[in-house]
């Protein structure tokens, strides 16, 4: 048998894993498009579970079409590492996939040695990660923050329904529902996951130990003022949405600087101007606001003082403002014996660390309602991801998996 000190994973299986489920819903611009419950997403979701059932681990999809592979005694918790395999449109390779053929290559090599743990291994692919419906739903479904008014009202900004989606994939969305787990059959959770930043690249550091995951809360603002002509409308006269957009835009970094923290981001990342003719005062824009901290008392107060800063914006210029609530997701701390044990797991193969916080929301941040929850990053390449740019070197990745392995046989023990 392997000493499981030495025991290391078997990399070219891993990359061409990696290589064969990026080939699943590419298009002429390189870029990946595998958007949840599509036809590209159950052609990759029928090949990850031919690989599970292959490596020999007991293969499982709950009522949220998250798929599972096993290894070792199902009555004991389980110690549960993944990701997702499902993409934004034009994606890259790896992004939530690197965590889950990690896990898989994980499990597999731990088979293959005969590797004794304490505790049962699991594998999960969460469904939905990058919230084509809304919020993270495979794992927001897997620790039970669920329920049928939602699964009937989501839908995708094409207005195709959850139901539909998922009903034309084979799976009943109302059964999501039964995907909730008890609490005490989960032991503990690990994600490896790339950056998707540029703060290991720029370091030229392997591993980032994650500290925190960030909070966010996401709007959809409106300031609602009066079309006019664009040539008789005196400039004191109107009532123009867009100034009102503009001058709150110039308000964001006063807002952070006097209520945030060093790791405090807002972004309007989306702009619908109504009736968007170059003749046309503004009568209306619709905008969106993604602000982010590790802090959830912060991020509080930056609620509070958006609003404030939009009303009194709406007031000077005449306007009407309103604003819908898309999603709130706390901060969360990772445990801090797992970051322990990542440390270790990286001074086993004499990999430097960093300890980091996430700027970006991940599953573990959903299952760390139930569970101890640990990440590890590895290098983005110019901090690019979401795009066909993203990438990270093959010699970080499999350093990136070798501590995930060590680090998951520490956490089954």
């Amino acid at each position: 048998m392997t000493v499981a000190t030495d025991l290391k994973i078997n990399f070219e299986r891993l990359r061409t894993n990696i290589d064969e489920l990026s080939q699943i819903g590419r298009s002429q611009d390189h870029g990946i498009y595998r958007q949840a419950f599509t036809e590209n997403d159950l052609q990759a979701r029928n090949w990850l579970s031919q690989k599970i059932e292959q490596a020999g681990l007991e293969l499982d999809v709950d009522g949220a079409a998250n798929i599972h592979g096993y290894l070792g005694n199902r009555k004991k918790p389980s110690v549960v590492i993944g990701s997702h395999i499902d993409s934004v449109p034009a994606a890259g390779a790896l992004d939530g996939t690197l965590g889950v053929l990690t896990g898989l290559e994980c499990l597999q090599r731990i088979k293959e040695e005969g590797i004794d743990l304490d505790y049962p291994l699991e594998l999960v692919s969460f469904s939905d990660e990058e919230g084509r419906f809304g919020g993270l739903l495979g794992s927001q479904s897997f620790v039970g923050d669920i329920n049928p008014q939602r699964i009937h009202q989501a839908r995708d900004l094409n207005g195709v329904s959850l139901t539909d989606a998922m009903k034309a994939c084979g799976y009943e969305a109302i059964k999501a529902l039964d995907a909730r787990r008890n609490p005490r059959s989960v032991r503990s959770y690990l994600e490896l996951h790339i950056e998707q930043g540029p703060v290991l690249d720029s370091l030229d550091i392997p591993i980032g130990v994650v500290s925190h995951i960030t909070g966010l809360f996401k709007w959809s603002i409106r300031f609602i003022g009066r079309p006019d002509h664009a040539g008789t409308t005196p400039m004191h006269m109107r009532a123009d949405a867009l100034a009102g957009l503009a001058e709150f835009s110039m308000e964001i970094p006063r807002v952070l600087e006097e209520i945030g923290t060093d790791r405090s981001v807002a972004t309007i990342g989306k702009v619908d101007l109504f009736p968007g003719t170059a003749n046309t005062v503004p009568g209306q824009v619709e905008f969106s606001l993604d602000c982010r901290d590790t802090d959830s008392h912060t991020l509080q107060e930056l609620m509070t003082a958006f609003r404030k800063a939009l009303s009194a914006i709406a007031r000077r210029r005449d306007l009407m403002f309103e604003f819908d609530v898309l999603s709130e997701v706390d901060p969360v701390a990772c445990d801090d014996n797992i970051q322990t044990m990542i440390q270790n797991a990286s001074k086993q193969i004499d990999a430097q660390t960093h300890i980091m916080p996430s700027g970006a929301a991940h599953d573990a941040q959903i299952v760390s309602r139930i569970a101890p929850v640990g990440m590890i990053f590895v290098p983005s390449k110019a901090g690019r991801s979401h795009s066909s740019a993203e990438w990270t070197d093959w010699e970080d990745i499999e350093t990136g998996a070798n501590v995930a392995l060590h680090t998951l046989m520490q956490m089954a023990r």
